[in-house]
């Protein structure tokens, strides 16, 4: 008989109720006694009378069982919740005051409540933005989402996530064809948020993710050859506004240096001012001062100035969702640069990331010194990255960039 005590002498029994219907599955039930008054829980669960040994309170099925798996899944969930009941029994415990067995139910419906593992991350997406973590909240919800289609949107307690579990998840990704970086993305989130349950004592770890991919590979950077870039420059695209617009904004990045997308979408049009635009990385929170120079300019007043206080033509008009606006923006760039790819020949994607690294593969080919360029903002860490350019006079950098506009001017650009 599966019976676990508390020092109190609360004990939990796990109970079979046989269908009154012959040929129907009977429902499992926990049996919760406290101070000789018995009460029951309910769960979900169903088997058939052949699947119970009475005598020893446990769900049994033969190997060659057609619901092997089932009946798998429902043993390892009421484990969980015995393991949860009698969590909650110590817990009452040691706070030394007297409890019921329907306290015990009580909390234990709470905990479901409360640390499934799809209520306890919208919490915490909550919780991030509500704190200005924007971002995180973000990449917390695109995890959830993910999971919660893995799982056909049928949640799952903190405390039932199981090393088998990230595994037909990882595979399960690689099934819809995700790379292994971006396998990562997601287990390494939810990795996060399981460490946070069990930082708040919530569950105990169990190292479910010791098995699934969570490290980072080195990418191939796609970077563009100054003759490409220049190509870039010479297409006719005046009868193709969205392809122009795409255009522009891969320049308009490359030619301040590598600046990325989220960031030139929030300049402010008071960052201008006095030859240079001045800006915080919203990644790093670093501060750059960028000379500007006539090639930006020249992209600028190709489009008129917009109704908000933002400087280029990304977000145009006062909405609620300035980040949304930015995303979708993003993505009609993306996609047009693609096409833009094809007609300069280039058999690769090019995006907006390209830029940057298009930007510090050009000043390396140059023979700028890697402590200027910090290896093209591609170093492994953004801390090392600061490292280089933080004791760094402006001016230096700048120099370096008028390098590298200086050879696009030139006829034949190498």
């Amino acid at each position: 008989m599966c019976i676990l005590k508390t020092t109190n002498m609360a004990s939990i029994k796990v109970k079979f109720r046989p269908s009154t219907v012959p040929g129907r599955e009977g429902s499992i039930y926990y049996q919760i006694l406290q101070e000789r008054k018995p009460r029951q829980l309910s769960t979900e669960y169903r088997i058939f009378s052949e699947e119970w040994d009475e005598k020893r309170g446990q769900i049994i099925a033969s190997k060659d069982s057609s619901r092997m798996v089932l009946i798998t899944t429902v043993r390892e969930s009421v484990r969980s919740d015995v393991e949860r009941l009698t969590k909650i029994n110590r817990k009452f415990d040691l706070i030394g005051l007297s409890y019921t067995a329907d306290d015990v139910i009580e909390e234990f419906h709470r905990y479901r409540d409360e640390y499934s593992l799809f209520n306890f991350m919208e919490k915490l997406i909550l919780r991030h933005k509500q704190n200005g973590k924007i971002r995180t909240s973000e990449t917390y919800a695109s995890t959830l989402k993910s999971f919660r289609k893995f799982r056909n949107d049928e949640d799952i307690m903190l405390d039932c996530i199981t090393s088998e579990i990230m595994e037909e998840y990882e595979a399960w990704l690689k099934g819809n064809g995700l790379i292994p970086n971006s396998i990562s993305f997601y287990t390494r989130v939810l990795r996060a948020v399981y460490n946070r349950a069990v930082e708040e004592g919530i569950i105990d770890n169990r190292y479910p993710f010791r098995k699934v991919y969570t490290g980072v590979d080195k990418t191939v950077k796609r970077a563009l050859p100054l003759p490409i870039i220049k190509k870039i420059i010479r297409l006719e695209l005046s009868m193709a506004p969205a392809l122009d617009l795409a255009r522009d904004m891969f320049l308009l990045s490359f030619y301040l240096r590598g600046m990325s997308f989220i960031d030139m979408a929030f300049l402010k049009k008071s960052d201008l001012r006095n030859g240079s635009v001045t800006y915080r990385r919203r990644k790093t929170g670093q501060q750059l001062i960028i000379a500007w120079e006539p090639e930006m300019q020249m992209i600028l007043d190709k489009y008129p100035e917009n109704d908000t206080d933002y400087l280029l033509p990304i977000i145009t008009k006062p909405v609620n969702n300035e980040r949304n606006t930015y995303r979708n923006k993003g993505y009609n760039i993306n996609h047009n640069l693609k096409k833009i790819a094809a007609m300069v020949g280039v058999n690769v994607p090019i995006t907006l990331y390209a830029a940057r690294h298009s930007w510090a593969s050009v000043a390396k080919a140059k023979g700028i010194p890697l402590g200027v360029i910090s290896e093209g903002m591609g170093h492994d860490s953004e801390y090392t990255t600061r490292i280089y350019l933080a004791g760094l006079d402006t001016s230096v950098v700048d120099k370096a960039n008028a390098i590298i506009l200086e050879s696009l001017r030139m006829p034949n650009c190498l």
